[in-house]
Formats: structure tokens, C-alpha cells, sequence
């Protein structure tokens, strides 16, 4: 296929406007496509609205907050109305928190498990019936994380969400056998985003000089989110049903298959290189 073989295709991302949102919206404007973008912060929708059309893309850009059920019904109406049945939905809106177990508090619990997980659900439940009902290929993406199979210490909370959005993934993509909607599930590794780029998503306990060097360990060795979006776009159009993208993802998926404990052990010492200890 080349660059364009998503021409005229509907596609909606959520989370568009930062990190692999903003660069999955942008890599399929590059690649034909018809954006509908999401994210809750007005400024950053408007600016990743504004480099969508500049690619020559039409672009319909509007706020939403996933974690709240009724916004995304009001959504998928809206599409529905004004641009028609989404063939691709990237379910990639989320958050980070960091900290020890015992430091995390249950309200950052919910508020992850709400946004990551909840965000997903309420995407599918708002979109999938009509993706159903109109035929043809058509495709769920849930951007979960290498967090949810090979986890690290100090992040209980945003590891736990991704391993549920693995799952679920999982289900669905079996409940929709044969359905012709098809269930992708993308696992990043190490990414430079800015889901990790301030201490706001971390607990008060979490020392300054591990924050910073968890942040410096991120600008340096974090894959750009580009990246992230152009392996996306790739499985899609190969048929895949999981894409590990960055670093340490696939390394992490193959140690787990080999042994749990010795993924573990490395695990552990990476972590305390990183500064998640």
C-alpha cells in the first residue's frame, strides 16, 4: 500500500492533542485521512486542529472529556451528524501517576482507572455499535502500554489500567471475530510524552532528584511519539493485532514469555536505573 491508502477513511483519536495523539491525528492526515480529534484541553485541541488542516486534511475538532460516559455519546451523535461512522477509533486519551503503592492515594486510583481504563469502554460503547451496523473494515485501536504485561515499581495504579485495557482488548477483539471490525492493541515502551513531563502525576513522596532522573532517563532514551504513531498506521495496514513500539516494549514482552522471574530481576535493576526506586 502507499502512503495514501487511507484516503477519504473516517478515523478518530482521542487524547489528540499532545504525544501520540497528536502525532497518530498527523499521520494519517499524511496519509489521506478524514481526522475527528478529541482532548480536554481546548488550547492544545485548537493549535493539533490547526496542524491537521495544514497537512490539507479535513478535520472536525471538539472537547471531550472520556472518562465521562454521556460527553462521549454527545460526541459520537456529533460525529455521526457532521462527518459520518468512524472506520478507525483510537482510543489513546490518558494519564500517568507515579509513586509508591502505600504513597498512592485511592482518589489518583480512581481518577487513572477513570481516564485509562473507563475512557476506553466509554469510547467503545459510544462507537462501536454504529462501526458495526455500517460494514466493511473498520478498526478499534486501544493504545494501552509495555506497563500493562512487564510493569515497573512506583506505578501500581497507571500499570494496573493498562493491563485492564489489555484485557479488554483481548475480549473484544475475540467477540468481534468475524464482525469485520477488527481490535488493535498498541503497547508502547519507554516514550518521550507529556504524560511524564511534569510531577503533577506524582505522588508528594516521589523525591525531586528521582523525578528528575526518571524525566531525564525519559527525554533521553523515550522513543519520539512519532514513532509510536507510524508503527500504528504500519499494523493496520498488515493486519496486526498488537504492535510493541520503543524501547525495552518487545525486549519486555519476550523476557515475560521466557520467565517471569528473570524478567523481574531485570526489571528491578532497570527501574533503579531509571528512577522509579
Amino acid at each position: 500500500m502507499g502512503s495514501n491508502d487511507f484516503t477519504g477513511r473516517l478515523v478518530l483519536v482521542t487524547g489528540a492533542g499532545s504525544g501520540i495523539g497528536l502525532e497518530t491525528a498527523l499521520a494519517f492526515a499524511k496519509a489521506g485521512a478524514r481526522l475527528v480529534i478529541t482532548d480536554v484541553n481546548e488550547a492544545a485541541l485548537a493549535a493539533a486542529r490547526a496542524a491537521v488542516t495544514a497537512l490539507g486534511a479535513e478535520c472536525l475538532a471538539r472537547r471531550c472529556d472520556v472518562s465521562d460516559e454521556q460527553d462521549m455519546g454527545a460526541l459520537a451523535d456529533h460525529v455521526k451528524e457532521q462527518a459520518g461512522v468512524p472506520d478507525i477509533l483510537v482510543n489513546n486519551a490518558g494519564i500517568g501517576y507515579f509513586g509508591l503503592f502505600l504513597d498512592t492515594p485511592t482518589a489518583a486510583w480512581r481518577r487513572t482507572f477513570e481516564v485509562n481504563v473507563m475512557g476506553v469502554v466509554n469510547g467503545i460503547l459510544a462507537f462501536l455499535p454504529a462501526m458495526r451496523g455500517a460494514g466493511g473494515e473498520r478498526w478499534v485501536v486501544n493504545v494501552a502500554s509495555a506497563a500493562g504485561f512487564a510493569p515497573a515499581p512506583s506505578m501500581s495504579a497507571y500499570a494496573a489500567s493498562k493491563h485492564a485495557v489489555i484485557g479488554l482488548s483481548e475480549v473484544l477483539a475475540m467477540e468481534l471475530e468475524g464482525s469485520g471490525v477488527r481490535v488493535l492493541m498498541v503497547c508502547p515502551g519507554v516514550i518521550s510524552t507529556p504524560i511524564v513531563a511534569g510531577n503533577a502525576q506524582m505522588t508528594p513522596e516521589f523525591p525531586p532528584a528521582q523525578v528528575h532522573r526518571l524525566q531525564a532517563y525519559y527525554v533521553a532514551k523515550g522513543c519520539a511519539p512519532r514513532e509510536v504513531a507510524e508503527a500504528l498506521l504500519r499494523a493496520i495496514r498488515r493486519g496486526d493485532i498488537v504492535v510493541f513500539a520503543g524501547p525495552l516494549a518487545r525486549m519486555s514482552a519476550i523476557l515475560m514469555r521466557i520467565s517471569r522471574r528473570f524478567s523481574r530481576r531485570v526489571t528491578l535493576r532497570k527501574a533503579r536505573e531509571m528512577g522509579y526506586l
